[in-house]
């Protein structure tokens, strides 16, 4: 390959970097309050405030999947937290989960 080339393909390169849009990932972490632990289901239950990204504006108790079942060994009814729910497979899904402070 000659030089010539090489400074096309560069160019090619990014010119087709540049069409592309860039999607940021950001977690957005929900306050709510864990009321059951289904540790062989792998389900956390959270009463919770509204979840924007779902189109829900009110708060709400719902049944989560845990992405991880490791999750469900971490809280327990009663506890506050901070999570991420994403919805995988059309499950509704806790992506990541901590205890609130």
């Amino acid at each position: 390959m000659n030089i010539r080339t090489l400074v096309t393909f560069g160019a090619l390169a990014l010119a087709t970097l540049g069409s592309f849009p860039v999607i940021a990932q950001t977690d957005e972490f929900i306050a709510g309050q864990v009321t059951k632990v289904d540790e062989s289901a792998g389900k956390i239950t959270i009463k919770h405030g509204p979840l924007k990204k779902f189109d829900m504006d009110e708060g709400m108790t719902m049944v989560f999947h845990a992405a991880d079942p490791a999750m469900t060994k971490t809280v327990k009814a009663g506890d506050k937290v901070r999570f991420v729910p994403d919805r995988i497979n059309g499950q509704f899904t806790v992506t990541k989960i901590e205890k609130a402070k």
